[in-house]
């Protein structure tokens, strides 16, 4: 870009005639005027510098000095506030709330003052806001969801740091809330304990808008498991089933009166009616035998380790009583006129 020449214009004054500057004084006013003895100040010749090397004008340069130092100055007010906050917080999730808070403050603070640099004309923070959205959202649809999706998160709150949620097929523990995307530690279905597989997976923040969000540990930190046993029809399933009951209130049964606790809580919040938090065993007949089912309630984030506990005393139990047997899926041949209750034995049809 050509430097334009300096032009002057002559103004009557009582005390004779002075040179004006015609040229547009904006922000960088106190930085172009000219110094005693007619000289220019160091500023002045460095930006005159800077525009023959960019080739820029003096005004846009004033303005790309004025936003770096605006970006440089935000950036050590967030490092000196955190620096701060990091020595009186333990808590890791403390700190982490404040790092968000800081890094959101100064990114809206700087966005603030970068547009008022470059838009000095428009005064109206409501005109240059309205400005800026309307260019922004036909070209930008699915990043516009996401940000509403993070302002939705962070107004409703289905799900905070450390909750552990499913959303779609996805579930795991919420480790990261950002301004587009959130991420989640993975942890694999309850089918296969529940464990974490390591994976971080980054979701947009506008899934929340179009799939349902399962927050297992919102409110009310502990769930009901439930572990099928099935006995053999001949086994002696009431002494089953007082065993396995006898089990469960030895093994989970020290939670309940927290659990009961956390569901009264969690009542005044949600819509949550009372719900027996004590163990239990149903008894259903199936195909293969009698099947007890063992239910109790455990800490969402120790349900494979709980089953594991009950499970392994259930063997032990069962292994040591020789009226009690497992039943599994297999082939025999039932002879109908030698097994069975007599009453209904058939009898051999008769040789001719």
């Amino acid at each position: 870009m050509v430097r334009q020449p300096r032009r002057e214009h002559w103004k009557l004054k009582p005390a004779g005639y002075e040179a004006i500057d015609s040229r547009p004084r904006g922000l960088e006013c106190s930085i172009l005027e000219h110094h005693g003895g007619g000289r220019e100040i160091p500023m002045r010749q460095a930006i005159d510098w800077l525009s023959e090397v960019t080739g820029f004008d003096p005004q846009t340069i004033s303005n790309l000095l004025l936003t770096a130092g605006i970006v440089v100055a935000l950036w050590l007010i967030r490092w000196a506030f955190l620096a701060v906050m990091n020595r009186r917080a333990a808590d890791p999730r403390v700190r982490y709330r404040w790092r968000k808070i800081a890094t959101y403050s100064a990114s809206i603070v700087g966005i603030i003052l970068v547009g008022r640099v470059w838009l000095e004309g428009i005064q109206s923070l409501v005109t240059y806001f309205g400005l800026l959205s309307a260019g922004i959202a036909v070209a930008l649809r699915d990043p516009i969801v996401n940000w509403f999706g993070w302002a939705f998160i962070g107004w409703r709150r289905p799900f905070t740091i450390g909750d552990r949620i499913q959303i779609g097929s996805l579930a795991g523990d919420v480790i990261d809330i950002g301004v587009s995307t959130f991420s989640v530690l993975e942890v694999t279905s309850p089918e296969s304990g529940e464990q974490i597989t390591g994976r971080i997976v980054h979701v947009p923040n506008g899934k929340v808008f179009v799939e349902p969000v399962v927050n297992i540990t919102q409110g009310f930190n502990y769930v009901w498991n439930e572990i099928p046993i099935i006995v053999t029809f001949e086994s002696d399933w009431r002494r089953a089933k007082r065993m396995i009951e006898e089990i469960l209130k030895k093994r989970v049964e020290s939670v309940t009166d927290e659990a009961a606790r956390f569901i009264r809580e969690a009542s005044r919040k949600f819509l949550i009616h009372s719900a027996n938090v004590h163990p239990v065993v149903y008894t259903h007949i199936s195909s293969d035998g009698i099947e007890l089912t063992a239910r109790y309630i455990c800490e969402a984030r120790s349900r494979r380790k709980t089953s594991e506990a009950v499970s392994e005393a259930i063997l032990e139990a069962f292994a040591a009583e020789p009226a009690i047997d497992f039943a599994y899926k297999t082939s025999r041949v039932f002879r109908q006129t030698e097994e069975g209750k007599e009453a209904l034995r058939t009898q051999p049809p008769s040789g001719g």
